[in-house]
């Protein structure tokens, strides 16, 4: 078992990527989004598009972000700056939260047709922190991480949920920034030197940094160890199980 396990309190997790694989349905339905937004711009226009990356620019700019944040941030990569517009936009509308809802419309569409799973190797992990008596948190930018869980058969492995829900409603910056990953450890009642963060998102990984968790683990689903080593990951697997036998 990992030296981690003899010096840590807590684990808090992100979600996608992380615990489930939802991260592909998310990255599929950012690039249908996405790219019917920059399909109408070059129609508008006259001219091409470059069609969003779901592994680079998913990566680089929306995974792990809240999602008006990352659809700022990678619409701001291509030059572009859309109205804020309301809540209430329809997904059909060229605002940041017009395009918000749409993904997230398509988000909810793809987990109904095709279901989600925890990754085993992320059960495996689960069950023997709970084992070693190892508080648990989710923490995750979805506003959707509650369905997730639920789906996923795992809702009830955690002691304190943050997701985007509970940071709207807390006033808790998105990550990078490392309130969402406080705000978790202090529900928990461990300071974040006794804490661990796991997260596949490069933002993720900047917020655990940031916020001074004794250990951050990458999680790398999609060959970008490098990177994560290079945003704050203290160490790098490709499944939480690996942990299990470090």
């Amino acid at each position: 078992m990992h030296v981690l396990f003899g010096t840590i309190e807590a684990c808090l997790f992100d979600l996608d990527g992380v615990l489930t694989d939802t991260a592909v349905i998310h990255a599929a339905a950012w690039k249908q989004a996405f790219d019917s937004l920059l399909a109408q711009r070059a129609g508008a226009s006259g001219g091409g598009f470059r069609s969003f990356d779901a592994v680079r620019d998913y990566d680089e700019f929306v995974d792990g972000r809240p999602r008006d944040d990352g659809i700022r941030a990678f619409l701001a990569s291509r030059g572009i700056t859309l109205d804020e517009g309301s809540p209430d936009d329809p997904p059909a509308m060229a605002t940041v939260h017009g395009v918000g809802r749409f993904k997230n419309d398509l988000f909810v569409a793809r987990l109904a047709g095709e279901g989600i799973r925890a990754y085993p190797g992320s059960r495996r992990f689960l069950a023997a922190v709970r084992a070693e008596a190892i508080k648990c948190a989710v923490v995750s930018s979805s506003t959707n991480c509650a369905a997730v869980l639920t789906a996923a058969g795992i809702a009830g492995l955690f002691d304190v949920v943050v997701d985007g829900t509970t940071a709207r409603r807390r006033h808790l910056a998105g990550k990078p920034a490392p309130d969402t990953y406080l705000a978790a450890a202090r529900d928990l009642g461990v300071e974040p030197s006794r804490a661990a963060v796991f997260e596949d998102a490069l933002a993720g990984v900047a917020a655990g940094r940031a916020g001074g968790f004794a250990w951050v683990v990458g999680v790398d689903r999609v060959d970008q160890g490098e990177a994560l080593r290079a945003h704050g990951a203290d160490v790098v697997v490709s499944d939480l199980a690996e942990l299990l036998s470090a």
